[in-house]
């Protein structure tokens, strides 16, 4: 009997030593340590042994076991630490190589000047108005006082979509609204930024899509003096201290007296460069005192109030202030071109 309890021992350790995994192993396990294992069969022999015999076998099979199970456990642990070994190779990172350059972004030149003058003007009281670039025939052109046959509604001019519907072609149209919207109650302060479009042949200056921030002040003893003290702010701030502004007169459907403002050039100061063709002055909006008739048609008596709006081209603006000389630039999603303005970030 001792020489059947030997063979089993050898032949478990001898199969636990050549086990190369933990499914090997655990297959070893069932077959010599399970339920009907080979070991398990041994304590099935004592049945034949007479009473002497019993207790000194059984305590042989339970050494025998308790070894298989020992040997069983050790090689687990070499087993594991040799997969754990075989992962460290396999999933490797080798610190000493360049990380990946990731490519960041930047801000849009002409998200970057709409987001100064949103600042400059919430900082003086002005709200920030939205409206939609598909606009209505009776706020883009109707309450802007612009006849049936002014130049602007021609189809060179405008894209229609039916003869009461329209894409905007200025920012005027949300001062239209924000007028209706007011029923006749003073004070208004606010601004217009966004997208306008019209008919026009896209070369270095002009493009079929643009932006306008545009601004309104309706109230009691509004002047042009107002106008005037708001432009000069404005100039300053997005130009540089130092900036004078000056008024030309100028037509616009929707104000009177209209005005073409101009800066002095931030370039040379006013002493004439390349830049303002040697005028020392750089034309960038429009403007004037709010039209009586545009009052009234939006429900404010304009015997007793009034007001001034002025528009401004943000990419005119970009141009100017960054030295850009193609206006399709801002829109032709060239990286080369919109990674200068990080440094401006």
């Amino acid at each position: 009997m001792d020489d059947k309890i030997e063979v089993v021992r050898r032949e478990a350790l001898d199969a636990i030593a050549a086990a190369q995994s933990m499914d090997e192993l655990q297959q070893v396990r069932i077959q010599y340590l399970g339920k009907k294992g080979s070991i398990q069969a041994l304590m099935g022999v004592m049945k034949s042994l007479s009473k002497e015999e019993k207790p000194a076998f059984g305590q042989k099979v339970n050494l025998c076991k308790q070894e298989v199970t020992d040997a069983v456990a050790q090689r687990q642990k070499q087993l594991e630490a040799k997969e754990l070994a075989a992962r460290l190779v396999d999933e490797k990172i080798d610190i000493t190589l360049p990380g990946d350059n990731i490519t960041t972004g930047s801000m849009h030149p002409l998200f970057m000047i709409q987001q100064q003058l949103e600042d400059l003007f919430i900082g003086m009281g002005y709200k920030v108005a939205e409206g939609p670039e598909l606009e209505q025939d009776h706020y883009n052109f109707e309450l802007a006082n612009i006849p049936k046959d002014h130049p602007a509604r021609d189809m060179q001019d405008t894209f229609y979509v039916d003869p009461n519907t329209l894409l905007r072609t200025h920012t005027t149209a949300m001062q239209m609204r924000e007028l209706e919207k007011a029923r006749g109650e003073t004070p208004i302060k606010l601004i217009c930024p966004g997208k306008v479009y019209r008919r026009d042949d896209d070369d270095a200056t002009h493009s079929h899509q643009f932006m306008q921030c545009e601004g309104l002040v309706v109230g009691e003893n509004v002047t042009l003096a107002d106008l005037k003290g708001t432009l000069e702010f404005m100039a300053n701030r997005m130009f540089g201290e130092g900036r004078t502004i000056r008024f030309r007169p100028s037509y616009f459907p929707f104000t009177e007296p209209s005005v073409e403002v101009d800066v002095s050039c931030p370039f040379c100061n006013g002493k004439g460069c390349s830049v303002c063709k040697g005028s020392g002055w750089i034309e960038i909006l429009g403007a004037g005192m709010v039209h009586p008739h545009v009052l009234e048609m939006n429900g404010f008596d304009s015997e007793k109030c009034s007001g001034f709006a002025f528009g401004v081209g943000l990419e005119r603006v970009a141009m100017l202030k960054y030295g850009i000389d193609d206006i399709r630039n801002f829109y032709t999603n060239d990286l080369r071109f919109l990674k200068n303005f990080d440094r401006f970030d």
